[in-house]
């Protein structure tokens, strides 16, 4: 195991209020010294770039991140940025919420795995 994925032990959510409390009453949650979760609870006063943003943290700039969890119904709305993520750490993870169910037609990973199978 490299170095880079030895470093990374924390699993980051973007998700729903009760997924995400969910996922912190598991024990998840983890705040660094200089005071950045690793949790984004995303409600109807998100935006899209807020939701960017938390991505865009959780996969690039925070090198202790080793699993990002995302409800898939909040996946959809930055689909373009999971369609192109193509790193092995953190993984990237779309999971169902409370509200809506899990579709695996929408799954990036299913889809390219699909792909490589010639499905």
């Amino acid at each position: 195991m490299s170095q880079t994925a030895k470093d990374r032990s924390f699993i980051a959510v973007i998700g729903d209020e009760d997924s995400v409390t969910g996922l912190l009453l598991a024990g998840v949650g983890h705040l660094t010294e200089d005071k950045r979760k690793n949790f984004l609870v995303v409600d109807n006063k998100s935006t899209v770039e807020d939701i960017e943003n938390a991505f865009d943290e959780f996969t690039s700039a925070r090198k202790d991140i080793a699993v990002l969890l995302i409800n898939q119904h909040i996946a959809e709305k930055i689909r373009y940025k999971l369609d192109g993520y193509t790193n092995a750490f953190p993984a990237v993870l779309e999971i169902p919420s409370k509200d809506h169910p899990y579709d695996p037609e929408k799954d990036s990973v299913l889809r390219r795995v699909r792909r490589l199978f010639g499905e």
